[in-house]
C-alpha cells in the first residue's frame, strides 16, 4: 500500500485582513452627501431608483438561475451535444449522477466482516470495488490472521491462494513495519491508535460484460498513527485503485487490481486535529457499506 503526504483543509476566505480595503483594491472612498447637499451641482434632490428597472434585473436573474438549475439537471452531455450513457465503457464521461443514490438497498449478507451478495449488474460491480477498497485498505490488513480473512473474502479463490504468501511477506517485513511505526507483529505501540481507513469519492465502470468488470475506485485514506509522541502521525493521501473483476459464484470477486496516485485536491489552511482527537475520532465514528 502506498503512503501519503500530509495535506489539510481550511476554513474561510475571499475576506482581507485590511479593514481599510475595498472588493477591488483602490482603497477609494466614497461620501454621500444628504439630498440637497451637493446633488447635480445645482442642489437638486437625487432622483430615487426606478422600481421598474429593479424588477426586470431581477426577474432576469431568477430566469438565468431557473435555466441553470434545468441544465444540470439534464446530465450526460460529452459537450458536444452527445448524451453520455453512463455506463463507462471505453472511459466515456459519466452522467452527472452517476453516483448519486439509486434507492437500492446496501447488501446484507456478509462475508466475514465484508459485504457480500452485491448485484450481477453494473451497480453491483461498482458496490462490491468500492467495498473491497475499503477492506484492502484497512488495519485488518496489517494483522495476519484478519489479513488472510479479508484476503480470502475478496479476491478469487485461485488468485487469493496465490496472493497469501505475496502479502504476507509485504505486510510482516520487519522493514516496513518498523518505517511506520507498528511492533513486529503489526500492532501499534502501547499509547498509540494506528489508523488505516480508505474513503471511497466515488467509483466508476471502466468496462463491463456480464460476467466481468473493470472498475475504478477513487478515494481518500487517512494512514499514520494517532497519538502523543507519534513519528508517523496520521496524514490523508487520495488514490485510484482500479479492480478488475470477475462473477463467480454469485457474487463479484478481484482477479487483479492496480493503483496510481490521485486525482489528489488542493490542501487547504485547516488546522490539525490534536492526536487525542483524532485517535478518539477512528473508534467513534464506524465505516459504511458502500451502496448506489
Amino acid at each position: 500500500m502506498s503512503l501519503g503526504d500530509d495535506n489539510g483543509y481550511g476554513n474561510d476566505s475571499g475576506r482581507t485582513d485590511d479593514a481599510y480595503s475595498t472588493i477591488g483594491g483602490t482603497r477609494q472612498t466614497r461620501t454621500r452627501l444628504p439630498d440637497g447637499e451637493g446633488g447635480d451641482g445645482y442642489n437638486a434632490p437625487r432622483r430615487p431608483a426606478r422600481a421598474s428597472r429593479s424588477l426586470i434585473t431581477m426577474a432576469g436573474v431568477v430566469v438565468l438561475l431557473i435555466a441553470a438549475i434545468a441544465f444540470a439537471n439534464m446530465g450526460g452531455g460529452d459537450g458536444n451535444g452527445n448524451d453520455g450513457d453512463g455506463s463507462g465503457n471505453g472511459g466515456s464521461k459519466p452522467e452527472a449522477a452517476s453516483t448519486a443514490a439509486t434507492g437500492t438497498k446496501p447488501v446484507t449478507g456478509k462475508n466475514g466482516t465484508i459485504p457480500s451478495g452485491f448485484a450481477h449488474d453494473e451497480q453491483g460491480a461498482q458496490s462490491a470495488a468500492a467495498n473491497y477498497a475499503v477492506a484492502l485498505g484497512s488495519a485488518d490488513m496489517f494483522d495476519k490472521t484478519r489479513r488472510r480473512t479479508v484476503v480470502t473474502a475478496v479476491y478469487a479463490p485461485e488468485v487469493a491462494t496465490a496472493r497469501q504468501g505475496d502479502l504476507d511477506k509485504v505486510y510482516s517485513g520487519q522493514d516496513f513495519l518498523t518505517s511506520i511505526g507498528l511492533n513486529a507483529d503489526g500492532s501499534a505501540p502501547a499509547g498509540l491508535t494506528f489508523i488505516s481507513r480508505s474513503n471511497p469519492a466515488g467509483t466508476k465502470i471502466v468496462k463491463f460484460n456480464g460476467d466481468s468488470a473493470s472498475v475504478a475506485v477513487w478515494y481518500s485514506a487517512l494512514f499514520g498513527l494517532a497519538g502523543e509522541g507519534s513519528k508517523n502521525p496520521v496524514s490523508e493521501s487520495w488514490y485510484t485503485n482500479t479492480f478488475e473483476l470477475a462473477w463467480i459464484d454469485g457474487d463479484w470477486k478481484i482477479t487483479d487490481f492496480t493503483q496510481k496516485d490521485g486525482p489528489t485536491p488542493v490542501g487547504r489552511d485547516q488546522a490539525a486535529s490534536p492526536a487525542e482527537e483524532m485517535a478518539n475520532a477512528v473508534e467513534q465514528f464506524g465505516g459504511f457499506t458502500y451502496a448506489r
